[in-house]
């Protein structure tokens, strides 16, 4: 059987996380969604998704196909259902498709369009297919600050997978520890005078991550491979580190994706954080207003901003975005792709993305060809480079993401 992970119409609301990469690899607990179907399916999935991503996640297509909706992460009882779909036949919940099982020479009704969006999968005609009703509890990530808000039972589900008939490597003396049987630490993992609690739910320290003298760990917790949590770090759960990121400070109910720096003091938190982002000393979000009313956040599909149901709610920061030292963020802000943002004072609740400058300074244009040799330096400094395929995908988001800029009053 071949599987495929497509993008619902929740691939735009889930923007800025999802600008460039597909819904599968946001990351949500240890893993991303589709390492997760990956390994509950012990087999390679490929990717359906915007056209301007689909030649770094190409498309393949099998004489049979399973496709899976990318923005549903899987248990033990979902994959046991949708393996078993038979062709002709439809998983489906509410308002949306979980999984459905066609020949190739039907998969054309569901390629991508022309346009920077794809739609045609929340509209694919049903008729004629067998609809099973799923009753199934599971995970479905809507909206960015849904990946917080599920972090923790992401984090306990990957726990268990990840774990699951392995022995933990040792954990030091120097440590101070409760509930131990709920600690996880991989070969090459280094954790030295630190506070681990995992009473409240599982840690897990990555391949070659470091925990640093100091540091304060309370569970459901994450530090992903050659990650580092720096000297007095305080992490509250559920937190996820991604991998090759380094972090201090203070976080709460945090995602950082990956390849990110947080490296100095300052509190995060009930936020998400993309890959190549850094974050200058002493930055601060607000999770939660005065008035102790619901936050609401910039919505790219209404272009306006919605009630997240949410009382805590903090920082959704897109990738390769930056901050000056100092820097402060109003409850429920949304930061675009490759923006640069410094200057005292709360900033804007939403600042497009390839934005440079401040809500006192104002803001211009990031000049993408600027953006794009920063994102070939900070490459360089982690022993990668960056591709053609990224340079084209970064060059999409600018032309893609200008109608946002419009609605931002800029500085000539």
């Amino acid at each position: 059987m071949n599987y495929i992970l497509f993008d619902d119409s929740s691939r735009m609301d889930l923007y800025p996380m999802t600008l460039i990469r597909p819904v599968s690899d946001i990351r949500i607990g240890i893993m991303t969604i589709r390492e997760k179907w990956e390994k509950y399916l012990k087999d390679p999935v490929s990717i359906l998704t915007d056209k301007y991503l689909s030649a770094k996640y190409p498309l393949i297509k099998g004489k049979s196909n399973i496709l899976i909706n990318a923005s549903v992460c899987p248990n033990p009882n979902l994959v046991k259902v949708i393996t078993r779909l038979k062709a002709g036949q439809a998983l489906v919940c509410e308002d949306y498709i979980i999984a459905y099982n066609i020949d190739e020479n039907d998969l054309e009704l569901s390629d991508t369009s022309d346009d920077a969006r794809i739609e045609d999968t929340d509209k694919i005609d049903l008729e004629g297919l067998n609809e099973i009703a799923c009753d199934i509890p599971h995970m479905k990530i809507n909206y960015p600050w849904d990946i917080f808000s599920f972090n923790g039972q992401a984090i306990k589900e990957d726990f268990a997978l990840l774990t699951k008939g392995r022995k933990s490597a040792g954990i030091s003396a120097t440590n101070k520890v409760i509930a131990g049987e709920n600690i996880f630490i991989e070969p090459g993992a280094k954790v030295e005078c630190a506070i681990i609690n995992a009473s409240e739910g599982p840690v897990y320290i990555g391949k070659d991550a470091e925990v640093m003298e100091g540091a304060i760990i309370r569970g459901p917790f994450a530090l992903c491979e050659n990650s580092v949590l720096k000297m007095g770090a305080k992490i509250y759960g559920p937190t996820t580190i991604g991998p090759y990121s380094k972090v201090g400070g203070e976080l709460n109910n945090t995602v950082i994706f990956g390849y990110t720096n947080k490296a100095h003091d300052g509190f995060i938190g009930n936020s998400v954080i993309g890959e190549w982002c850094n974050l200058g000393a002493d930055t601060n979000n607000s999770n939660l207003k005065n008035t102790y009313d619901e936050v609401k956040m910039w919505n790219y599909t209404q272009e306006k901003f919605i009630p997240s149901g949410l009382q805590f709610c903090g920082l959704i920061m897109g990738d390769h975005s930056k901050c000056g030292i100092n820097s402060m963020f109003n409850t429920g802000t949304v930061i675009g792709v490759n923006a640069n943002i410094f200057g005292h004072g709360f900033q804007r609740c939403f600042i497009p993305s390839f934005s440079w400058g401040s809500s006192v300074s104002g803001y211009t244009t990031y000049d993408i060809a600027k953006a794009i040799e920063v994102a070939r330096n900070v490459y360089h400094r982690r022993g990668l480079e960056l591709s053609q395929l990224d340079i084209d995908i970064l060059q999409n988001v600018f032309n893609l993401t200008f109608p946002f800029r419009k609605k931002v009053k800029f500085v000539k």
